[in-house]
């Protein structure tokens, strides 16, 4: 399989934001058609929220960022299916956030962003830091079906996805401040979501999350303590081990984290040490599609009895700024459902103290996973 057409096309939404359509099917992939996207919708300008209202601040007592979003209070929340903000326009009893009456994937600055504008400092007190809420929040909508999620899209249209992941990771990466472009994707109201039409999110951070930050300071003493990169050091060694591994091809490798936290877990790392999605290959896209389709397959028969999984995907994409020890992206998918009808809820010793614990083992999760591909 060669390179997948894709055709984009930009536009401007009624109050200033941009989006951006990634085309896979005539009329518009040759270009026989144009998209138009009028969006007539009696908008405002968009403008930055007040100070009061967004800001990103750093906890004195952990160094971790925090960011205020008070103007995201009433946001959409699970709409009924004649308001679905991301159906093609003429669909449903008021106008979405999509202005045009049929689409493949689109991408979009959010409405309600938790990130938004240029970098600049409120408050340099190292107890009370404070900065804007800069950075830049898009939705990916992966279909125009109001149904279904990535793992239903089929080869073509999530290979779409990807490629327009591949594009936001290129060009977010650019801008000026952003310092970690996240790719990620929620399902099921157990962990939040607020609207049931197939998307996900893109972040592009304008700091770098605790998790990354973590992650780096870890890379960052492995390779004076062990003099090697510790992404392929883990990736070794889970080949080595084999156990916990659930699936290998020729660019990917699926496998349990030897410490997972959630009862349901995997990631999915390349063999080659690619720092993101623009990074990638053809063939590195298209094995990476196929292989993740098939893990959401998979993750959707976990449990007896549960048709939908709930679950969140994150891609951990190399940092653009101290990530030199940060080899290579990987995809970190984990589920809170821990049986049918059960949830994992972090409380005490989880929520408060970061003291994780795990219902099972990542070998079991591992082992079921592997039965289920069998």
């Amino acid at each position: 399989m060669g390179e997948v057409q894709v055709k984009i096309s930009r536009s401007t939404l009624a109050d200033g934001r941009e989006i951006i359509f990634f085309d896979d099917s005539e009329p518009y992939l040759s270009g026989a058609k144009q998209r138009d996207a009028k969006d007539l919708r009696p908008l405002d300008e968009r403008t930055l929220p007040p100070q009061e209202s967004a800001s990103i601040r750093i906890d004195p007592l952990t160094g971790d960022f925090v960011t205020l979003a008070a103007h995201r209070m009433n946001r959409t929340f699970l709409p009924p299916a004649d308001e679905d903000p991301l159906a093609p326009a003429g669909v449903g009893s008021v106008p979405g956030e999509i202005p045009e009456t049929e689409y493949d994937v689109v991408v979009f600055e959010n409405r309600f962003p938790s990130l938004q504008g240029p970098l600049a400092l409120v408050n340099g007190d190292p107890l009370n830091f404070e900065t804007t809420p800069a950075g830049r929040c898009e939705v990916v909508s992966f279909t125009q079906d109001h149904e279904g999620s990535f793992g239903t899209l089929g080869f073509k249209r999530a290979r779409t996805v990807v490629e327009a992941w591949a594009h936001r990771t290129a060009e977010l990466s650019e801008l000026d401040g952003v310092k970690q472009v996240v790719p990620f994707e929620n399902r099921g109201e157990e962990i939040g979501v607020t609207l049931h039409h197939p998307h996900g999110q893109i972040y592009a951070f304008s700091y770098l999350p605790p998790y990354t930050a973590a992650l780096v300071r870890r890379a960052d003493d492995w390779a004076i303590e062990q003099g090697t990169d510790l992404l392929e050091s883990v990736l070794a060694s889970e080949l080595e081990a084999g156990v916990r591994i659930v699936r290998e091809t020729e660019h990917w490798v699926v496998y349990v984290p030897f410490a997972a936290k959630w009862p349901v877990e995997f990631m999915v790392m390349p063999r080659r040490a690619a720092a993101d999605f623009a990074a990638l290959t053809s063939a590195e896209k298209n094995d990476l599609t196929e292989v993740y389709l098939d893990m959401l397959t998979r993750l959707d028969r976990f449990f007896e009895g549960v048709e939908k999984t709930p679950y969140i995907a994150a891609w951990v994409q190399k940092p653009l700024i101290d990530g030199q020890n940060i080899s290579r992206m990987f995809l970190h998918v984990f589920s809170l459902l821990r049986a049918p009808g059960k949830l994992k809820y972090l409380a005490g010793a989880e929520s408060a103290m970061g003291a994780w614990i795990n219902d099972t083992t990542p070998e079991r999760i591992a082992a079921r996973f592997k039965e289920l591909g069998a």
